[in-house]
Parts: C-alpha cells; sequence; structure tokens
C-alpha cells in the first residue's frame, strides 16, 4: 500500500471482523446436530481439538505482527514476505479463491434464516421457490453497499450485525425448556454420544472454528496493526472459544440427544430461545450476514496486495487490482472481482462439495502461519524481535495439528488441495523466474540446524568408534576460470557418498584490494558451478603464497561435521611445471594423515560411456581399496550411470589366481557393481615398465585411476606422473591407510 494512505481502524475492527466469522452459520445450524450425535464431551473434544490449530495460529499471527509492520494483505502479506514472493503467492492465491467463495458460502447459508419464507410460498401456492430469490438480491445488495461506501460503512454494519448477534444469543441462554426443567444436567453424567462419528462430526462443524484471521485481512487500514492484530485476533479466537463451551452446555442441559440429532429441526436453537421463532432465524441472518461482510472486505485486499507484488503475468491486470479509490485506497476493482466470483457460486447455490476445498485452503494458511512462527523461532534471527512472542512448541504444533487435521476431514480434499498448490507454484515459478532463491526464514533455520549438527557431532565423534568410511575432500586449485575438471572431480565424489569444499586460491596478500576481488571471483564461481548440479561448497582463500594457501586449507572444519580426511590437487599433464608446487607440498599434507589425489587433467573431452579404469601394481596395494571404493563413489554420479568400472591388477605370474580369487571375492563381499569380466589380472613378469600396459588398456577410458606410493614419490618425484601420454584424465591416488570394504 502507498504510505499516504489513510488507516482508519483499530483493535476494534480487528475483533469485530473475526469474531462475526467465528460465530457464522454452523453455529446455528450444525452445533445442534453435532451435540446429539457425539454427546457433550464429544463435542467439548471437538471444541479443543479444533482449537489446537487456532489458537497456535493466533498466537503466531500476533508474533508475527509486532516484529515487522503488517502491509496490506493481512496474512498473504505475513506469508509471502516470510516465504519469498513466489509461494507466498502461491498460497496467496489460494487464500483470496478460499475468501471469496467463503462470501457466497454466507450468502447462501444466510437464506436459511428465511425458511419460514420458503414454507408459507410452498404451503399458500404449492411450488417451491429456488434459494437464489433470497441469495441472489442479498449478495447485490451486499456488494452495492461496498462497492458505493467502502470498508467504512462496512464496518458500521458489521456492528449492528453483531449486536444483533449479541442479543439472539443472549435470549438462547436466557431460554428454558421442558427438557432442562425436568432433567439434571451433570458433568460426570453427560449422556456420551457415538464417537466413531467424531471426525465426520469435526468435518462438519469445523469452519466454526476458524475465522480468527479474518480481521487480519484489514491490516492496510489498521492505525496500528502491530497491536491491534495481536489484541484482537487473541481475544476473538477466546471469546469464540468460550462461547462454544456455554452453546454446547445449553444445548444439552435443553434437549435430548434424539431432539438435538433430528436432521429435520436444523434450528433446535429456536425451540430453546426466547422468542426463539423470531430471535434464532435472525441472529443466524445476522451471522451469516456478519461473515459475509467480513470475507468481502478482506478478500478484495488480499488480491489487491497480490496484485501490487505484480503476482499476475499481465502488467495490466496487475494495475488495474492494486489500483485504489480514495484517500484509504480502498480496493473497489478487487472488490468487484470478488463479487463476480461470489456471485457465480451464489447463483450455483450449492456450495457444500467447495466448502470442503476452502477449509483445507484456509488450513494451508493457518499451517504456514504457524509454521514461520516456528522457524522463527529456530531460526533465531537478530532481526526477530516481536514485543509479543508466543512459544515455539505452540507453533509447531499449530502446524502438525494442521496438517493431520486437513486429512482427517477428508483426504482427498487435502490431497487436492496440496496437488492445486504444487501446479500453482510451478506456473507463477515459471513466468516469475526472477524472483527466485532461499528466502531468510529458510536460510536462518539452515544454519541454525547445521550449527547444532555440527556441535553434536564434533562432540559425539570420539564415543562413535570406527565408522565406515567416507571422503571429506578438499581440493585447492588457482585455476577455476581456465579449467574446471577439479571441480567435476569433486563434485562426482559429493553428488552421493561423499563431501566437497573446493578453495580457489587467490595468491596476494590480504587487503581491501584483494578482498574484494575474492568476493567478486566467488560470486562468479558460485554463477558458474551452479548450472552445473553442484553439491560442492565453494570458497575463496586470500594468500600469499602456495604453501601457506595448503597449510590454511587443510586446517579447515570439513562442512559434513566430520574432519576433511582428503586432499585434491589438480594439474594440467600438458603444463607438467604445475606437479612442482604439489609435490613440494605433499609432506605437508601427508604429516595431517590425509589421503592424497592428484588429478591429472587433459583438454579431452570426457567419454563417460566408456567407464572408469582401475589399475593396481604390486608395489602399492595399500591403495587398492581407496581406489575401488572412489571409483564406486564417482560412478554413483549421473554422469557415469551408462559406463562400467574395470579393474585392472597387475601382479607376478605365480600370483595370477590368488590375486583374481581375492578381487572376485573383495567385490562379491563389498557388494561392488564390478563384474567377473571387468576384472583383469595381469603378468608383469615380461614387462619392464608397466605404464604400456596401462596406455594400451585405458588410452580411450573416461578415468583412470592408478596408485602411487610415498616412497617412490620421495625417490623419482614428477617421474612418477608421466609415461602416460595421449591418455586422458587420470588420478593419481596415495591412501594414508588401508581402508575397509565391507
Amino acid at each position: 500500500m502507498a504510505a499516504t494512505s489513510k488507516k482508519t481502524f483499530g483493535t476494534s475492527a480487528v475483533y469485530f471482523t473475526a469474531i462475526a466469522t467465528i460465530l457464522g452459520a454452523v453455529l446455528f445450524l450444525r452445533f445442534g446436530f453435532a451435540v446429539g450425535t457425539l454427546g457433550f464431551w464429544g463435542v467439548i473434544a471437538a471444541i479443543l481439538l479444533g482449537h489446537l490449530v487456532t489458537i497456535p495460529t493466533a498466537l503466531a499471527i500476533s508474533e508475527i505482527a509486532t516484529n515487522k509492520r503488517v502491509e496490506g494483505g493481512g496474512e498473504y502479506f505475513i506469508i509471502s514476505r516470510s516465504f519469498g514472493l513466489n509461494i507466498g503467492a502461491t498460497i496467496g492465491f489460494a487464500l483470496f479463491i478460499s475468501q471469496a467463495i467463503s462470501v457466497a458460502f454466507y450468502i447462501i447459508a444466510f437464506t436459511e434464516a428465511f425458511e419460514f419464507f420458503f414454507n408459507w410460498v410452498g404451503n399458500r401456492f404449492g411450488f417451491i421457490l429456488p434459494r437464489q430469490v433470497i441469495s441472489i438480491p442479498a449478495m447485490i445488495g451486499l456488494a452495492v453497499l461496498i462497492l458505493k461506501k467502502g470498508a467504512s460503512v462496512g464496518m458500521k454494519t458489521l456492528y449492528v450485525v453483531v449486536a444483533i448477534l449479541l442479543v439472539s444469543l443472549l435470549l438462547f441462554f436466557l431460554g428454558n425448556t421442558e427438557y432442562s426443567q425436568t432433567e439434571t444436567f451433570s458433568f460426570l453424567s453427560a449422556a456420551k454420544g457415538d464417537m466413531s462419528q467424531f471426525f465426520i462430526v469435526f468435518a462438519i462443524i469445523f469452519p466454526a472454528f476458524t475465522g480468527m484471521t479474518a480481521g487480519v485481512g484489514l491490516s492496510g487500514d489498521l492505525k496500528k496493526p502491530g497491536k491491534s492484530i495481536p489484541l484482537g485476533t487473541i481475544l476473538a479466537t477466546f471469546t469464540g472459544m468460550i462461547v462454544y463451551f456455554f452453546i454446547v452446555w445449553k444445548l444439552t442441559s435443553s434437549a435430548s440427544l434424539e431432539t438435538l440429532r433430528d436432521p429435520e429441526n436444523q434450528l433446535v436453537m429456536a425451540d430453546i430461545a426466547i422468542m426463539g421463532g423470531l430471535v434464532i432465524p435472525l441472529g443466524l441472518a445476522a451471522s451469516t450476514f456478519s461473515s459475509a461482510i467480513g470475507s468481502i472486505l478482506v478478500a478484495p485486499r488480499t488480491l489487491q496486495a497480490l496484485a501490487a507484488d505484480h503476482s499476475f503475468p499481465s502488467r495490466k491486470l496487475n494495475a488495474f487490482l492494486a489500483r485504489g479509490k480514495g484517500e484509504s485506497r480502498e480496493p473497489f476493482n478487487a472488490t468487484l472481482v470478488t463479487v463476480v466470483i461470489a456471485l457465480v457460486f451464489v447463483t450455483m447455490g450449492d456450495v457444500n462439495q467447495v466448502a470442503g476445498i476452502i477449509s483445507m485452503f484456509f488450513m494451508v494458511t493457518y499451517g504456514s502461519l504457524c509454521l514461520i512462527s516456528f522457524l522463527h523461532h529456530f531460526g533465531s534471527a537478530p532481526s526477530y524481535r516481536p514485543s509479543f512472542r508466543s512459544r515455539w512448541f505452540l507453533s509447531l504444533v499449530g502446524f502438525i495439528a494442521s496438517v493431520w487435521v486437513m486429512f482427517k476431514i477428508n483426504t482427498f480434499f487435502a490431497l487436492g488441495a496440496y496437488l492445486i498448490m504444487a501446479l500453482l507454484y510451478l506456473y507463477i515459478n515459471n513466468y516469475q523466474k526472477n524472483r527466485k532463491g532461499l528466502v531468510s526464514i529458510f536460510s536462518n533455520a539452515l544454519f541454525q540446524l547445521n550449527r547444532s549438527l555440527q556441535v553434536y557431532l564434533q562432540q559425539t565423534r570420539k564415543s562413535r568408534g570406527n565408522n565406515e568410511w567416507r571422503p571429506s575432500a578438499i581440493c585447492i586449485s588457482k585455476d577455476s576460470f581456465e579449467r574446471d575438471k577439479a571441480f567435476q572431480l569433486l563434485n562426482w565424489i559429493s553428488y552421493k557418498y561423499g563431501f566437497g569444499t573446493y578453495i580457489h586460491l587467490i595468491e596476494d596478500y590480504y587487503s581491501k584490494g584483494s578482498y574484494k576481488k575474492s568476493v567478486l571471483e566467488l560470486e562468479r564461481l558460485i554463477k558458474n558451478f551452479k548450472g552445473k548440479g553442484s553439491h560442492v561448497f565453494v570458497d575463496t582463500m586470500i594468500s600469499p603464497s602456495y604453501t601457506s594457501a595448503v597449510a590454511q586449507s587443510i586446517q579447515l572444519p570439513g562442512i559434513s561435521g566430520m574432519e576433511n580426511n582428503m586432499v585434491i590437487f589438480e594439474y594440467d599433464r600438458d603444463s607438467p611445471e604445475g606437479l612442482v608446487p604439489i609435490i613440494e607440498n605433499f609432506s605437508l599434507v601427508n604429516a595431517g594423515n590425509f589421503d592424497v589425489c592428484i588429478f591429472g587433467s587433459s583438454k579431452r573431452t570426457i567419454n563417460y560411456k566408456n567407464g572408469i579404469h582401475v589399475w593396481i601394481r604390486s608395489y602399492d596395494y595399500e591403495n587398492s581399496h581407496l581406489m575401488i571404493l572412489l571409483s564406486f563413489i564417482i560412478q554413483g554420479h549421473p554422469a557415469w550411470k551408462k559406463g562400467e568400472i574395470r579393474i585392472f591388477d597387475v601382479c607376478n605370474s605365480d600370483k595370477e589366481e590368488e590375486t583374481r580369487k581375492s578381487l572376485e571375492d573383495l567385490v562379491q563381499t563389498g557388494r561392488l557393481p564390478i563384474t567377473s569380466k571387468n576384472i583383469q589380472v595381469i603378468s608383469e613378469d615380461t614387462l619392464s615398465d608397466p605404464r604400456h600396459l596401462v596406455r594400451e588398456h585405458s588410452t580411450h577410458a573416461g578415468l583412470c585411476i592408478i596408485g602411487f606410493h610415498t616412497e617412490r614419490l620421495r625417490h623419482q618425484g614428477g617421474k612418477i606422473f608421466e609415461g602416460f601420454e595421449e591418455m586422458g584424465d587420470i588420478l593419481f591416488v596415495n591412501a594414508h591407510s588401508q581402508k575397509e570394504i565391507t
């Protein structure tokens, strides 16, 4: 809403809008049947269950409203500013349709107050008038009233009809019957009903407990929403609950269960109240008409707020619906659309089937508000400082109860509501692509969850004993923008079974200029890697030398809550000078008990279909299990799904059979996806250089994994990585300790 819009309403507007919606048609038309079916304590249980949803929601919305100013749109504004505009618009559209159809629902229920008129016409003239004779003129009259006079006259009318409602309820409580004079009601001996019908009856009367958030929709017209919303909403919720308790007591003590559950006697309250034949139909008319007024005031403001946030795909439509009239920016155009929708359903005459799905959407809204409150408590953002505070467990109970009650009321409607919401979200997300992103409420909750898990994992690490191994790798590279093969490798490892941290090195001294450079390069890296299905945590590091960068990196905590146990170096095999700093720093990394992988990348495109080749040689068997495990972990990435793992073991001729059996047993007991035909044992007796075999069998492999030994690296240096010309990418592996394959 514009800052210049005039705010005219106070707490009373919120209270009376909510209470008028709470004390609605269900109270007069269905509570007698409910008490007759379930008995006194059964309906008390239903009221308490219903308020497991409504009270936490009232407290949640009161809390949220006192943290920040709630602008026009009420519940939609709160949800959209907490969950993001796309999720907010999804729930907002469903909420608006529910509110608009609710207008029709209350107008149709309003016609029940004229039962005497329809009966008189039927008896006098011999035909039954359609209910639209009353409902359509009533809908048109209400529409003209709101369109011409706006919310202020709507509120004045609301006060009048609420007064009539209260008088009718007062006369109901003062009424007396022959049953109440002859029967003594006792809480301990109250007649019991049929509790097997509990959820059927609960579904019928549940709409009576909703409506406590109706006043929130006036948020854009309130002088002090931070005060009026909590006070008005909470008072209306508890007032409604207390009134319902007394109504159940009055019904139980004034009529037998058989009389109450008689389907032909919907207005059983008229038999109890003083002048019941007049005041109860009048009260029904007042309650339903006041509920219709409350809904027709709120629905257009939800629609206006949706349009103001450009939630519709048409710019002209957004401008049309967002336009306000007068100083108070009355949503004239949005009201016109609401009236048309409501009039369509009024003309249909029966929205009983639609009423079920309406309840579902309201429940989604209530559950969302409770979830927002819970996530705010859990996220503990410093900016969340409401002057009114609920309790996190109440919000969690409200959210769980909302979802549970939805499915208990009607599983089909619940699934239908979620399906509609999902399809609507996908549609909105398609034309509002620029509004994607993780909103702060989710980020804060994830930060808190991550922190708690990290602390827990650290504290329990020693008590967990020896766990099965999984890689938690860190990769350091200063050539991230020249080639991304190292990132791809880390992403393969991290996709399903491992964890990865990619560090882009900026060789420089830490300064304001280098810091700005690191921020820009990190944004660029995240953007570059985002479209590659990244499962890797990316960061930058400013360090004056490669050695200092390595020393810093290997001391970083692992993102998984476990310590990093693997370091991956990368170099371009066409530029072997890149190996020099890696070899120089190998002993530094080796001192930290890390498994070390040196990835020699090539410019050749990876042919995933040619699979992964693992080469095991006689002098580095301690690396073999890690190499096989890495091949299995890498193959878990979808890119390798069409490739196979092949194992080549180069051994002495007298150990060929033993080696094959050992490998086949290892593959079988380890349940590795490697077939016997892909295990090849080769004798090295007649070969002076096993690298010739590697080139012969694996030149076209998608990835080749080869072990290297610490002592050989110390004595031969970079020569052990040479002799693999014309091959693709090679991963050289050095295991700090032999891994177990079980």
